[in-house]
């Protein structure tokens, strides 16, 4: 889960790329590429393949992301809304379906808006669309925008008494920690001085449960992987050999990361955008990171934002947890 991109596992998927959106890509993965170690924004995960993929990792016993999220959401979100209050105009991060927003959406009392931000607008419209069905009373204004970047958020068409940013999934984490504290700060900044900030972190944990969440035994995880490179192979027409590569996803001790790479199983020259790049045997690109924090790795991320934690919830397992947090006084 590549730390500069808005779009990872458990988070909303990312549009192919066509035109121009064709050619950022090529200038991603040709800098990436050249990179030491060699990356690829884990961004062009989401093909339609890979989105079904997605799909089926979220459904997977060892996948336990998803579920425990959901639990909080289910159990919780009654709280969180009181927490944050009435009249609150709720803007999410990488929106994609919306669906923990939604078990939200039922549990908050009159909303000044929800704002959507996700980078797919075709997709957004859809979301917004089957919302405004579902919560005819709240005004629903999409914003397609990649939020990493700048955004000017939609005037809301009621009095709002505070913007909170909601960014669940797990998606902090494929930030890099220095991105993710630039992130937090984007976000208090567009909450203000009187909103609020609400994150979901994935915790660390055991190894046992750790590591099979990104190596299921039905090879589903790296299927996932592979395709990345299918993918790439039909929109920039390179010509990765997908049967030279291999998953693997350890655990960086040091970093308290996941690292999910493509092992080259030989030397082997990829052709990509008129370039050739050569791989030895066993040289590893690295293709998503996602970063498993602590209480206290969460309490100085926010520390480092301008932001103090005030609450937080988190499922019966521990697996989980999604914080609340305001501006430091």
């Amino acid at each position: 889960m590549t730390p500069v991109v808005p779009s990872a596992r458990d988070a909303s998927p990312s549009p192919e790329g066509s035109g121009g959106a064709a050619d950022g890509m090529l200038e991603d993965v040709i800098a990436g590429l050249s990179a030491t170690p060699r990356r690829i924004p884990s961004k062009y995960f989401y093909d339609d393949a890979g989105s079904r993929l997605f799909d089926r990792i979220t459904e997977l016993e060892e996948y336990y992301l998803t579920r425990a999220e959901t639990t909080i959401m289910e159990r919780h979100a009654g709280e969180m809304a009181r927490q944050m209050g009435t009249r609150v105009r709720l803007v999410e991060f990488g929106s994609g379906s919306s669906a923990k927003t939604r078990i939200l959406l039922d549990a908050m009392e009159a909303l000044a808006a929800y704002v959507p931000v996700d980078i797919s607008a075709e997709y957004l419209d859809q979301v917004a669309a089957e919302l405004r069905r579902e919560h005819p009373d709240i005004p629903i204004l999409p914003l397609a925008a990649d939020f990493t970047g700048p955004m000017e958020l939609p005037a809301s068409p009621r009095p709002a008494a505070r913007t909170v940013v909601y960014f669940p999934g797990s998606t902090i984490g494929n930030f890099e920690v220095l991105e993710a504290g630039r992130l937090l700060t984007r976000m208090r900044r567009l909450a203000g001085g009187q909103g609020g900030v609400l994150v979901g972190f994935d915790l660390l944990k055991p190894l046992e449960r750790l590591l099979p969440a990104y190596n299921d035994a039905a090879g589903v995880t790296a299927e996932f992987n592979l395709n990345l490179l299918r993918h790439l192979n039909r929109e920039l027409d390179a010509d990765f050999d997908l049967s030279g590569f291999r998953h693997e996803a350890p655990f960086n001790a040091q970093a308290s990361r996941i690292e999910m790479h493509l092992v080259s199983l030989r030397p082997q020259t990829v052709q990509v955008g008129g370039r050739e790049f050569q791989f030895r045997e066993g040289e590893r690109l690295v293709t998503e990171y996602s970063y498993k924090y602590s209480p206290e790795s969460i309490a100085n991320l926010a520390e480092s934002a301008g932001l103090e934690p005030r609450r937080a919830w988190t499922d019966p397992q521990g697996l989980f947890r999604v914080q609340w947090m305001e501006a430091a006084l």
